[in-house]
């Protein structure tokens, strides 16, 4: 049983405005909290049921003043049912070794994914990450995490999910893989392989961080039939009159 968080008081901050790396034109805040050695596992599972994100130490969730267009997202494992373009992604990738890992920085994984930030990501905020600031971000966060190694008949190195065990089923943190795999669509096969796995523990759902309506970087979780977001009510099932919807910015309060 995880020891709870709840005999003391939890300390939120709120960012500034800046400019909001999903929708052009808006600005973008966050309410946070930092991850306590002691509470790490129980205060993941809560915050994240309530819409927040894991990075390294700290749990963050939008609290943008105009705008709500960053939705959690949870795919329901054993309802769902993937599309014959997944089926063949599962197909084309059926040789790899999916191997779980403590979470223990390596320079093999090191390497894969300073490749995979080069090719794909190179102007973004990750760029130049050293060995020091990788070690950081896969040990750092005292949550039930794991580094999960997919490797080919061979044996090299080919994808890597950084993944958060939740009581009620798998967070998926940060996934990277080989860049020059395109055609195996990788990335889409880290998120099938964990509803997979979830299945396999009979954990109900894989929690995939935020769906932001009208994104073209986020268009692709909506392609996870059926797709759960949250709303102030709770959770629902994500219609496809949402998936083609644009966003609504949000009038302001007062």
């Amino acid at each position: 049983m995880t020891r709870p968080f709840t005999t003391r008081q939890l300390p939120f901050f709120l960012t500034a405005p800046s400019p909001c790396p999903y929708l052009p034109g808006r600005q973008e805040r966050k309410v946070f909290t930092r991850v306590d050695v002691l509470d790490g596992p129980g205060l993941n599972d809560t915050l994240t049921h309530a819409g927040f994100r894991r990075s390294q130490s700290i749990l963050y969730r939008p609290a943008c003043e105009r705008c709500a267009a960053c939705k959690s997202a949870r795919i329901p494992a054993e309802a769902f049912e993937p599309s014959r373009n997944q089926r063949r992604i599962l197909k084309r990738n059926s040789d790899l070794l999916r191997l779980p890992r403590q979470p223990e920085a390596t320079p093999e994984q090191y390497a894969l994914l300073s490749r995979y930030l080069e090719a794909r990501h190179s102007d973004g905020d990750m760029a130049g990450m050293d060995f020091f600031d990788f070690s950081t971000m896969v040990e750092e966060g005292a949550a039930r995490t794991e580094l999960v190694e997919y490797r080919d008949s061979a044996g090299v190195l080919v994808a890597c999910a950084l993944t958060d065990r939740l009581q009620d089923g798998y967070s998926l943190v940060y996934s990277f893989f080989e860049p020059g795999r395109e055609r195996d669509s990788l990335g889409a096969f880290i998120i099938l392989d964990h509803v997979a796995r979830a299945r396999e523990a009979r954990l109900p759902y894989v929690y995939l961080g935020y769906w932001v309506q009208g994104s073209r970087k986020m268009d692709y979780k909506a392609r996870y039939h059926p797709l759960e977001v949250l709303e102030p009510s709770g959770w629902r099932m994500l219609a496809e009159s949402d998936r083609l919807a644009a966003p609504e910015p949000m009038s302001r309060a007062g």
